[in-house]
Parts: structure tokens; C-alpha cells; sequence
């Protein structure tokens, strides 16, 4: 079995949540509004494995376990294309775009023998799947893997700071606990949201300071943009709060 697949930059997948490394986070934080989304995956689901890898685990009923995935996110409507989305469909820091683009459309997320659906473009997307593509993926093997490897060290390297502050976390808030362990018996699974703010204490030599003020403005264009639209109430919710956190914080400073 074997996908072709070839990118056509149309721009269309660049919509929506976008999971990033640490690294990706702090180096555009003047241009996505930041969370932590926390997604819980059963026992016996997709990518149970790597999930725990990466992440933590948490007891469920009847003995059963639930992986966490634990992800710096740029918070995004997914009717809303990426910030640097040019309107020619281009991306305007495609020098030093989130390695997340950069492994699309294979995620280090899954393990490389569960990525064959992932070749498959979704509505709307014109992606090149014809004979006249590349050849990318090949009995559950990427071919070109280097952005997929190095997706997956960036991976390995942020858990040894998302584990502890992740145990911590939970510690901390026995909610959060109860709140993920509900998500995770949910048919439609579903994920948990914690500010940015509390991961900051848990990364060295990040100035929170420097980094609120590059919240801000990021958080209040998003609050506009969501301001008037019902169904994006959770959205402009986040931004709102968010944007009164971080100014709280950057006023701190001075």
C-alpha cells in the first residue's frame, strides 16, 4: 500500500488550531493568541501509546486509563485562517514556519505506521493525491522523514517540562482531574483549555514580562475579530480573558 501526495500551497489547511512545540510558541508569541490544550485519549484509541509517551496518563473507571496529550496551541476559530496566511494563500513566515507545518501532512503526534488517513485531503483541499505525485508514504513507512523525525525529537525533548508541569497542574487543581477524566469517557472525545500563563514558571530564561506584551495585542485583535459572532462565544471568551491576564501582568512590570 502506498499514498502519493503533494502540496499545491493553497492554503487551505492552514485553518483552525495548531498544535506547537515549545520552541514554536515562544518564537511567535507576538502572533498567535497561546493556550494549553490538554486531549485525552482513551485506552485501546488512536495513538494511545504515543499520547502516554509524550504526555501523561490518568486513571478512568473499571481499571481503564486515559493518555493525555498536553500541547502549547495556537488558539484559533477553524473558520479562521493562520495570521500569516497571505491572501494569495502563501504563508509569510515560511522561513521559520511551526514545525508543525513543516511535518504536514505526517504528524509526529501519531505513530508513523497510523498516518495513512492523514494523506487524505478533507473537503475543500486540493492537495495533489494523483499518479503524478510523489509516492510519501509506503507500507506504514514515511519516505521523506527528516520533518517528521525532528517533529517527533522537539516532541520527546518538551515532555521532560510538560510531564512534571503537567502532574503538577493536576496536583494543583483537583478539577482539572475531574474535568479530563469526563472528556475522556465522552463518545466525541473533547479537549481542556489552561492559560499559557501557567506553563511561563516552568520554562527557563522566559521573561513573562516580554511575553505578556506580546500577548496582549495578539489576544485583543482576536477579541475583536470575534466579538460580534455567537458561535465563536467560547473563542472571544478565551481572547478576552486572556488579553486582561497578560495586561495585568505586563502591568505588573512597570
Amino acid at each position: 500500500m502506498e499514498r502519493r501526495f503533494s502540496c499545491t500551497a493553497c492554503g487551505k489547511c492552514c485553518h483552525g488550531l495548531l498544535p506547537l512545540t515549545i520552541d514554536d510558541a515562544l518564537a511567535h508569541a507576538d502572533k498567535f493568541p497561546l493556550v494549553v490544550m490538554w486531549t485525552p485519549v482513551r485506552q485501546g484509541g488512536r495513538s494511545f501509546r504515543v499520547t502516554a509517551d509524550l504526555g501523561i496518563t490518568i486513571q478512568l473507571k473499571k481499571r481503564k486509563l486515559a493518555a493525555v496529550r498536553i500541547a502549547p496551541t495556537a488558539y484559533i476559530p477553524r473558520t479562521f485562517p493562520c495570521p500569516e496566511l497571505t491572501e494569495e494563500g502563501l504563508c509569510a513566515i515560511h522561513a521559520v514556519k511551526p514545525q508543525r507545518c513543516r511535518t504536514m501532512p505526517f504528524s509526529a503526534y501519531r505513530d508513523e505506521k497510523d498516518q495513512d488517513d492523514l494523506m487524505i485531503p478533507r473537503s475543500g483541499w486540493v492537495c495533489d493525491t494523483s499518479d503524478e505525485a510523489p509516492v510519501v508514504y509506503r507500507d506504514t513507512s514515511i519516505i521523506d522523514r527528516e520533518d517528521f523525525e525532528v517533529e517527533r525529537e522537539r516532541l520527546v525533548r518538551d515532555a521532560a517540562i510538560l510531564k512534571p508541569y503537567a502532574e503538577w497542574l493536576l496536583d494543583s487543581v483537583p478539577s482539572l482531574r475531574m474535568e479530563l477524566q469526563k472528556i475522556a469517557l465522552k463518545p466525541g472525545g473533547g479537549w481542556v483549555l489552561v492559560a499559557f500563563s501557567t506553563l511561563i514558571p516552568r520554562l527557563p530564561k522566559v521573561d513573562i514580562y516580554t511575553f505578556a506584551e506580546k500577548q496582549v495585542p495578539v489576544m485583543k485583535a482576536f477579541a475583536q475579530r470575534t466579538a460580534d459572532n455567537p458561535g465563536l462565544a467560547e473563542f472571544h471568551q478565551r481572547y478576552v480573558d486572556g488579553a486582561a491576564e497578560w495586561e495585568t501582568l505586563a502591568r505588573t512590570q512597570s
